[in-house]
């Protein structure tokens, strides 16, 4: 008689929690960008597919007529998340696909809660800057940045690349190690104020992706966006000491 078929086991549990930062010189900023180009070199293809998906969320719902425009700031930073995923997938080796443009939104609600929270921080910060530099507001449905001059439209940009650095690392604690999104941000504050130098690096090397999107009339950004979401997963694993590839499920 064959033995009964074993029961189907538990989903992978998460890595454990790498929640306590160290310090890296400021150098190791370039050395993030080095692994990202690696890791976008193992499939160019499917991060630039990713990045267009990410891109026509953003577009699409912004082009909706009234405050369902506002939309956008919950599901694109979601669908962005799909290249966190690229990101250890190649990192373990594995082929990256188009599917995980919907990964984030099978993460949990605490998860989705946080990485929504952290998109609406940095968004915050650039309608700031947008109002303060060029009495323009984005939470109107007219709200654009296409008529504004380019010195107004850098000053927000790098508002906002600023602003995202304390919250740069929240992502990746609750979709690869399930953390409470409190924990998850405290976590990225403390990288962060631990590691000022370096992150100031990443972001005037991720200011460089950004006028050279804006020179290509926004086509750069199917590349940039790739670029900076693999740089910050380097960036995770270095300051927090994470060694192994999380999983991708």
């Amino acid at each position: 008689m064959s033995d009964p078929s074993p029961l189907p086991g538990p989903p992978p549990a998460p890595l454990p929690a790498h929640l306590h930062p160290r310090v890296v010189p400021w150098r190791h900023a370039l050395a993030w960008y080095e692994e990202a180009m690696r890791l976008f070199k193992r499939a160019p293809a499917t991060w630039m597919g990713l990045a267009v998906l990410t891109l026509a969320s953003e577009l699409g719902l912004k082009a909706l007529p009234g405050a369902a425009a506002l939309a956008s700031e919950i599901v694109t930073p979601l669908v962005a998340c799909g290249l966190v995923y690229a990101a250890a997938a190649a990192d373990r080796r594995t082929s990256p696909t188009l599917g995980l443009a919907l990964a984030a939104f099978r993460a949990g609600a605490s998860a989705i809660v946080a990485i929504v929270a952290a998109d609406l921080f940095v968004f915050a910060a650039q309608a700031a800057a947008a109002w303060w530099i060029a009495d323009v507001n984005l939470l109107a449905p007219a709200g654009t940045l296409s008529d504004l001059s380019a010195a107004a439209i850098l000053g927000i940009q790098t508002t906002g690349v600023l602003a995202a650095l304390p919250v740069t690392f929240v992502p990746f604690h609750v979709l690869f190690e399930r953390v409470p999104p409190g924990a998850a941000f405290a976590a990225s504050w403390n990288a962060f104020a631990q590691n000022v130098l370096p992150l100031l690096a990443y972001a005037a090397a991720s200011l460089l992706l950004v006028a050279f999107s804006a020179l290509t009339l926004g086509l750069g950004f199917v590349l940039a966006l790739p670029l900076w979401a693999a740089s910050s997963y380097a960036a995770w694993k270095d300051v927090f000491g994470v060694r192994d590839a999380p999983e991708v499920e």
